[in-house]
């Protein structure tokens, strides 16, 4: 297998779904030329960074022959085409017009992946499906992104005199439904004018730094939250390329919902904490081990609380082979609060008599 083309639109999650599937094509195909067509702002998330050498834009318009039957297709992109042992496309081909053009391009295997996730498993495996296909195992569905060196040293030279460890934060995504409400989002991070509760809460993360991490879907979230905190200690990046913010996200701990980001951080090894409301982590949520997940118990992101965001933070150190699904409502909190302190009392009672034991040993030693 010399030369290997992937064929990849939607946002940045649904590629970066993908890219378990496409490392272990990699990984079985060392030696093999990889290219992408695919959305070049997003692509370039594998672009030079191990996945891929190439990458071409899926908005070409000299694409768009090939999703029209009998027509006359673009020269180069049927040699193009042709020039691949293996073509892989997960593009919505319902009557299968595009596959159909491509065989007339003679494209030696052409393997058609899923462009729409169901519920019957979690979207990576869906996705890995298609390799399996050609024998190739895939085993692990955590996504991983590889910044470049030019890419981390960027991020260090923006990043230098901000104090460790940086809380980078996400308040928004595609949907408002998956959106926790940004007075939640003022309250656990605001110096000032917050609730009492959310000043508490401050208190306890007050020795990070924020960074708030923005996109054009995010202007007015954005807009909110530079008026709050425009006398702050807090930094706005807004409209990164996805490689310099993969970069700056390594080294962060992560908030955020059910995004493109989210998934971002995770591949990017961020400490994540992702609130889910409305959709199934168990289907959409990154699989990588630094991510913990706060689930809304009825669905509704108000439900989430902001003292289960806090401990989330706290604890974000912490290493889980499997995503960690948090419950979000105030009654499993007082029942944790009150377990915790029933392990403390029980573990004063063991220390207690593990200490008379050892004087009643003590004792009967001298005795003898």
């Amino acid at each position: 297998m010399n030369r290997i083309l992937v064929i990849r639109g939607g946002a940045i999650g649904d590629f970066i779904l993908m890219l378990p599937a496409l490392k272990a094509l990699r990984d079985a195909y060392p030696r093999a030329h990889v290219e992408i067509i695919g959305h070049k702002q997003i692509a370039a998330l594998a672009e030079g960074r191990f996945y891929a050498q190439a990458v071409r834009s899926i908005e070409d318009a000299r694409l768009s022959s090939f999703f029209l039957r009998n027509s006359q297709l673009s020269a180069e992109f049927a040699s193009y085409f042709a020039s691949f042992d293996l073509v892989i496309s997960y593009l919505y081909d319902p009557d299968g017009t595009f596959e159909e053009n491509l065989r007339r391009c003679a494209v030696r295997t052409f393997v058609r992946g899923p462009s729409k996730i169901s519920n019957a498993a979690h979207a990576a495996r869906q996705l890995a499906r298609p390799i399996e296909q050609l024998g190739v195992k895939v085993v692990d569905l955590a996504a991983k992104v590889f910044p470049c060196v030019e890419d981390r040293q960027w991020a260090r030279d923006l990043m230098s005199d901000l104090p460790r460890p940086i809380v980078a934060i996400h308040p928004g995504s595609g949907s408002e439904r998956k959106n926790w409400p940004i007075e939640k989002w003022i309250a656990l991070f605001s110096r000032s004018c917050a609730p009492r509760t959310g000043a508490r809460e401050h208190q306890r993360l007050g020795n990070h730094r924020f960074l708030i991490i923005s996109g054009e879907a995010d202007e007015a979230r954005r807009a909110l939250l530079e008026r709050e905190w425009k006398n702050q200690d807090v930094r706005f990046a807004h409209n990164l390329p996805l490689t310099q913010l993969a970069a700056i996200l390594e080294q962060s701990i992560f908030v955020g919902h059910d995004s493109g980001i989210s998934h971002l951080a995770a591949a990017a090894g961020a400490n994540c904490i992702l609130l889910f409301g409305p959709t199934d982590p168990g289907i959409w949520a990154p699989l990588n081990q630094r991510v913990r997940v706060i689930r809304a118990s009825n669905g509704e992101m108000a439900s989430i609380g902001l003292e289960a965001v806090s401990e989330a933070i706290k604890l974000s150190g912490a290493r889980r082979s499997r995503p960690t699904v948090l419950r979000a409502d105030a009654h499993w909190h007082q029942h944790v609060k009150k377990r915790r302190l029933d392990l403390q009392d029980a573990r004063a009672h063991f220390i207690d008599k593990i200490e008379k034991d050892f004087v009643l040993d003590q004792v009967a030693q001298r005795r003898h």
